[in-house]
């Protein structure tokens, strides 16, 4: 005799409601990371994203009761994204192809105005996601396999071992907020895909003649 099957589990569904409120809250983050991309911060308001997303801020604050919550949740989504693309790379893949894939993804989010401009310097914004669980979390992920990777190519004699793992690792965060990619698209010579390749020659084989 067959034993009877276990039942399974039926996914609980959303209410309309809630996938409403859920579409609205997506449709505020990536309005806060255009805004943040192309203004900052400091010079992002709040009724600008409010009015971006055809809402009253009124509703805004319902979603995000502040500047900073909102910024903080533009950055956690773009962390999520960072550890999706993470995910994607084989692991077969040699530890300095994969930092350059890394390196290319971040630029190419930068130039398509994705990235957004955070405060260089003590902000509420800063204050905000050093108390992000969720951020910090996302953050501490991708360094740490990040930092994987650059002491795995140092190894390897791809990257300069004479150089602290923490140094690289800064230097290829920094490329994600590099003037340089838009002095470059400014100047409409180049392809995002060109810039994206200047700027990697320069990060990772230097400026000295080979």
């Amino acid at each position: 005799m067959t034993p009877p099957s276990t039942p399974t589990a039926l996914p609980t569904k959303i209410s309309f409601k809630a996938q409403m409120l859920l579409a609205r809250e997506d449709a505020i983050i990536q309005s806060v990371n255009r805004l943040l991309a192309e203004k900052g911060f400091e010079a992002m308001t709040v009724d600008e994203v409010a009015a971006d997303v055809g809402i009253a801020k009124a509703s805004l604050y319902k979603h995000f009761p502040s500047k900073e919550d909102l910024a903080a949740a533009a950055m956690v989504s773009v962390m999520r994204r960072a550890q999706g693309f993470l995910d994607t790379l084989p692991a077969e893949l040699p530890a300095a192809d994969k930092l350059r894939k890394v390196v290319a993804w971040t630029m190419g989010l930068k130039l398509a105005g994705e990235m957004p401009s955070l405060p260089s310097q003590n902000s509420s914004l800063r204050t905000a996601l050093m108390d992000n669980k969720d951020y910090m979390d996302g953050l501490m992920d991708v360094s740490d396999r990040l930092g994987a990777w650059i002491e795995a190519a140092q190894a390897q004699g791809a990257l300069n071992p004479k150089l602290p793992p923490v140094v690289v690792l800064y230097t290829l965060y920094a490329r994600a907020c590099d003037p340089v990619l838009e002095f470059l698209k400014m100047g409409e010579l180049y392809t995002n895909d060109e810039i994206i390749a200047f700027v990697l020659s320069t990060c990772f084989e230097g400026l000295d003649a080979r």
